[in-house]
């Protein structure tokens, strides 16, 4: 999905106003593997994936890292509170496919904002999209089955299975990779 189909399919921006926005977004290509934030830098730009696929990830105690979330195809891509708040990220962002992403700063997302109060709906609908997604995976953690988790992980993201490291598909359900070998091996409870 481009990112102009992207924000008329949230709001009706005019041509003009749609032109100025875009405007303000710096088309990137990035290579697989790439690293767009680490954990304690301040994050200072919103990626909305236009081809590939990113992550989010930690590292905890004993250094494995741990993924927080995917951003796919369509989707915006952050350190939200970092982003937001100007504060040290707490995860790192990377790429896991060669993608192309369009990036904006936090600076001219705000004039936007200001400028357009269309952008403030955009923006308070993408926010409520996203939180809702982030509920649901903090209810499937905590009140679903490894099942049912995975399960849940394939209608967010179909072809995840086939695009990212297991472990790290593993770390995101809050499974060991040879509980996700087990139920992938069982075939789909869909």
């Amino acid at each position: 999905m481009s990112i102009s189909d992207f924000l008329v399919s949230l709001v009706p921006f005019t041509q003009t106003e749609l032109q100025d926005i875009l405007a303000h977004f710096k088309k990137e290509s990035v290579s697989k593997n790439q690293i767009l934030v680490r954990q304690g830098q301040i994050c200072n730009a919103l990626y909305f994936v236009e081809h590939g696929m990113g992550r989010s990830y930690y590292l905890n105690e004993g250094g494995k890292e741990i993924t927080q979330w995917f951003f796919g195809v369509g989707k915006f891509m952050t350190s939200v509170d970092s982003f937001f708040q100007q504060s040290p990220s707490l995860y790192y962002l990377e790429v896991l496919e060669d993608s192309v992403l369009y990036r904006i700063s936090k600076s001219d997302l705000d004039a936007l904002f200001y400028k357009y109060p269309k952008m403030e709906k955009m923006g308070r609908m993408a926010s409520t999209e996203m939180l809702t997604r982030v509920v649901n995976k903090l209810n499937a953690i905590q009140f679903q089955t490894a099942r049912e988790r995975y399960d849940y992980m394939l209608s967010e993201f179909p072809d995840i299975a086939y695009r990212v490291p297991l472990g790290h598909i593993a770390s995101y359900l809050g499974m060991t990779q040879e509980t996700l070998s087990r139920i992938r091996k069982n075939g789909s409870g869909t």
